[in-house]
């Protein structure tokens, strides 16, 4: 139901484990007002249950586009506030509460695009910290409680008002999947509105497909598939040319693209797979090329996209 406070739950889900699906839908149901299940395919969901609206497309559209479409059913149900996830993370119990009680305290204090919980890797057995950019490393910040002010937040969990989302934009769906979180983050920084990580929401998250260590275990390193890799690196060039991208982000990632070359085309297979995914990724972005890449026709742009209006 609609109401004066009223969160839309919108899950982006690409041939998912289904069992883990139903776990993630069986988390995050009972703390939102209404779930969309935005189904990218290419195998069909079985029933989520009669709770749960699924958005079947016939193609995969991306991340992105797949969000803005879950963001769109939400906005025409009068919904408040949107609640963004992806088939990988398992809030935990009274996660929403959390984000919009901080939430509702910082609008007090100024512009807020969004709040967004603590992520646990149950694979690291850690939570992720939050991170202000700053050069030549970002600061980590963290805390068990209260809301912690940060530059970007991990997209899976994130809270956002509406009214936010029709001055900030939608989520740019030339990205199709790689930095969508981190594009809209610095568009909302750019146009003077704060970003909160909530140490009291907590959330189960994965990413990659799995992890391997290396360095004789210093450091842990995400597996992708070489199609995610070329989406990786094509992305990040996308955004290097971007006027709201913070040039201490860009200043940073860029030895991040070298090390990448390097662990994923060098040490980690398939190794030649990886190489070319990366390079080609890395020569569409130059190009400035957007859409599907190698999973469907690509499109090609020499301007990112305008959103939004500028703050006050």
């Amino acid at each position: 139901m609609a109401g004066e406070t009223s969160v839309c739950g919108v899950v982006v889900a690409y041939n998912p484990e289904q069992e883990r699906l139903r776990e993630a839908v069986g988390r995050v149901r009972p703390q939102v007002d209404e779930l969309v299940v935005v189904d990218n395919g290419p195998v069909g969901l079985t029933s989520l249950g009669p709770e749960v609206t699924v958005l079947a497309q016939e193609a995969n559209v991306g991340l992105a586009e797949g969000l803005n479409r879950g963001i769109a059913l939400a906005r025409a149900g009068g919904h408040s506030h949107v609640l963004l996830l992806d088939q990988d993370s398992w809030p935990e119990p009274g996660m929403v509460e959390a984000l919009l009680s901080a939430l509702s305290g910082q609008l007090e204090r100024g512009r807020v695009a969004a709040v967004g919980p603590r992520h646990f890797d149950p694979r690291l057995g850690k939570y992720a910290p939050f991170l202000r950019v700053r050069f030549p490393l970002s600061r980590k910040v963290s805390g068990e409680t209260g809301a912690i002010r940060c530059d970007f937040l991990i997209g899976s969990g994130m809270l956002v008002p509406m009214p936010v989302l029709e001055e900030v934009g939608p989520m740019d769906s030339g990205l199709f999947i790689d930095n969508v979180d981190l594009d809209w983050c610095f568009r909302a920084r750019d146009r003077g509105f704060e970003l909160y990580g909530v140490a009291d929401a907590r959330m189960q998250h994965l990413i990659g497909d799995s992890r391997s260590t290396l360095l004789g275990g210093l450091a842990s390193v995400a597996h992708h598939s070489p199609d995610r890799l070329y989406f990786i690196m094509r992305n990040r060039v996308e955004l290097y040319r971007r006027p709201h991208t913070p040039k201490a982000w860009i200043a940073q990632d860029l030895p991040r693209v070298l090390v990448k070359l390097v662990v994923f085309g060098l040490v980690l297979g398939p190794r030649v797979q990886n190489l070319r995914s990366m390079l080609r990724g890395l020569l569409d972005g130059i190009r400035g090329a957007s859409g599907a890449g190698p999973l469907g026709p690509a499109t090609s742009r020499r301007h990112a996209p305008t959103y939004g209006k500028s703050a006050p």
